[in-house]
């Protein structure tokens, strides 16, 4: 992991934004933006999925406290179905960047892809797309972080509604478990109706 400030200097702020949630049947999908400032050092920032939950739990709080801004936004299960999980996941960073369209910041967002925004061609802020940039940037660490920590957090509240499907335990991925339950008891108002094996029970 390296300080984003490194290798783009020119830069006074940088966004990061990462998301948790794409592959999962179930849940929404959480995207989040941190911006650390250039003498913020955290130690043990990764690639979220690669930390323990405890690990989290601990960066989560270093995060929230040193960071310069941080914040989230979820995008429910039946706005995934109506637009695909990439355009809905598009849709959380745009609203997360809102604010900073016309600041010279840099946006570093993990993945291939960027978001096709309403302000194209007439703003400021720069967006830079990096392949796994998560295990690169400080910045996009802590916003895989952020989000990791926020949708587990609500998929163990959706357990206590729905404990038949085991959220607490698979966070809403297909498991073998998470399959059968959905043989059993048919899907719940939170599952992803265009994922399969959920859509099968639709056609």
């Amino acid at each position: 992991m390296i300080s984003e400030y490194l290798n783009f200097p020119d830069y006074e702020n940088i966004i990061g934004i990462d998301e948790a949630g794409r592959g999962p049947i179930a849940g929404p999908v959480v995207i989040a933006s941190v911006i650390l400032s250039k003498e913020c050092t955290i130690q043990g920032l990764g690639d979220s999925k690669k930390l323990s939950a405890k690990q989290r739990q601990n960066l989560f709080k270093k995060i929230t406290f040193h960071a310069i801004h941080y914040t989230y936004e979820v995008i429910q299960p039946h706005i995934i179905d109506e637009i695909n999980i990439l355009q809905a996941t598009f849709q959380g960073m745009c609203t997360l960047l809102d604010n900073f369209y016309s600041t010279p910041y840099l946006a570093l967002i993990d993945g291939p892809y960027l978001p096709q925004t309403k302000y194209d061609g007439d703003y400021t802020l720069i967006l830079k797309s990096i392949v796994s940039g998560d295990a690169t940037y400080n910045c996009i660490a802590a916003a895989s972080i952020i989000a990791k920590v926020v949708r587990d957090e609500i998929m163990d509240n959706y357990h206590t509604q729905y404990p038949e499907y085991g959220f607490i335990h698979n966070k809403g991925y297909c498991t073998e478990k998470h399959k059968a339950a959905i043989e059993k008891y048919g899907t719940c108002p939170i599952h992803r109706k265009s994922f399969s094996p959920v859509k099968e029970l639709f056609l």
